[in-house]
């Protein structure tokens, strides 16, 4: 299946329904397969010259929903995503604004990331996961849509946010780049962290 084919391009539907054939772009470091400018994309940066190829298979993901049950949700073909509600609070515990994030937690998890994906809605998100805190960059690849892109270290306190616009008419995102340290990567719609108060210093909250 090629980038362009519009099977692949689907919307990324809210926690309880279905997730139908989402090919989400991905971003990622260090051990992931690499993109063609070696780094990761919605948005992440790897550092091989490997290739990621994504199959047609339904898979599925485990959704929480919010009297503690779960649904199965089919995600992306070819790959696996669980979901784990992510709030962002103050430091004093005061909860700001909370996503479903789908988790990345592996190199192809990672590589996929929101690539390829039309929309988002405003209660979903993805959360990157990595093995320690590093050195990251992430990228616009083939994304359709801006994303806030939110690196926080080992215990979740935010340290930096990106606004990263979607890339423009004849642009492939490849020169949008987003460097941070971090140990979890959440992205989000583009502006969800202004429009809830979450600043440099809060925490991220939640459970992988």
């Amino acid at each position: 299946m090629t980038a362009d084919d519009p099977t692949r391009r689907t919307y990324l539907r809210r926690t309880g329904t279905v997730l139908a054939g989402v090919a989400l772009a991905g971003c990622s470091a260090g051990d992931e397969p690499a993109n063609t400018t070696g780094e990761p994309t919605s948005a992440e940066t790897t550092a091989t010259d490997a290739t990621t190829t994504v199959t047609d298979a339904p898979t599925t993901a485990t959704t929480a929903t919010t009297d503690g049950a779960t649904t199965t949700a089919a995600i992306h073909p070819g790959y696996d995503y669980e979901t784990t509600a992510v709030r962002a609070e103050t430091p004093e515990g005061v909860e700001l604004g909370s996503v479903t994030a789908a988790v990345a937690d592996t190199p192809d998890l990672r590589y996929t990331g929101l690539s390829d994906t039309d929309s988002l809605p405003e209660d979903r998100g993805m959360l990157f996961v990595y093995d320690e805190v590093q050195d990251l960059t992430y990228v616009m690849r083939r994304m359709s849509f801006g994303i806030d892109i939110v690196y926080a270290d080992a215990d979740g306190t935010i340290r930096t946010i990106h606004h990263a616009p979607a890339p423009g008419p004849d642009e492939d995102g490849n020169e949008q780049r987003y460097p941070g340290r971090g140990q979890y990567v959440l992205e989000v719609n583009l502006d969800w962290t202004t429009r809830h108060d979450v600043e440099e210093g809060d925490v991220l909250q939640f459970e992988v």
